[in-house]
């Protein structure tokens, strides 16, 4: 059985105007994750918005240290980017929402069990950004004992050297299939 995982595909981090956007890269691959999207929904198979989640007075946060405030609860820049949003919109039912704390989308949520009351042993991810939230969660994944494929035309990072190396690692370390 095989599950997808769409990585913080928001406006903050897609928008042109998002707190912590990978602008055109990230824009670039919208018509791809749409389409993963769909084929996943209609074949049935289990689909899951991972989402960033953050406070606007949590003090606590790492990666407030990090990063500028990005994905504040009841904002617009948490919404999902532009047709991704229309889809998950009319498929809600279908499709399972995460909110996350941390980069990766099994840290402090359930998704490791929804995955498994589903049998799925094969994980797909697509979203933003290759080298911090799409590689945190591969490197779960890896060490939770999934198969992991990678869709490198659904992936993107405000940093191209993160970007190809996190496709080199996800291959060469993780044993993730990269198509």
């Amino acid at each position: 059985m095989r599950g997808l995982v769409v990585i913080d595909y928001t406006n903050d981090f897609v928008a042109s105007d998002g707190a912590l956007t990978t602008g055109q890269p990230g824009q670039a691959i919208e018509e791809a994750i749409v389409k993963i999207t769909a084929e996943f929904v209609q074949n049935q198979d289990f689909v899951v918005m991972a989402v960033d989640r953050h406070d606007l007075h949590d003090n606590f946060h790492p990666e407030n240290k990090l990063f500028p405030p990005h994905n504040l609860v009841n904002t617009p820049g948490r919404e999902l980017y532009g047709a991704l949003n229309n889809y998950y919109r009319e498929h809600v039912e279908q499709i399972y929402w995460v909110d996350k704390r941390h980069y990766s989308a099994f840290c402090g949520t359930d998704l490791d069990v929804r995955l498994r009351e589903r049998r799925i042993t094969e994980l797909h991810l697509v979203g933003v950004c290759t080298d911090i939230c799409v590689l945190h969660t591969a490197v779960d994944a890896y060490n939770l004992g999934y198969d992991i494929v990678i869709h490198e035309d659904g992936v993107a990072s405000f940093d191209a050297q993160g970007h190809e190396w996190a496709l080199r690692h996800f291959k060469n370390t993780l044993g993730a299939q990269v198509i």
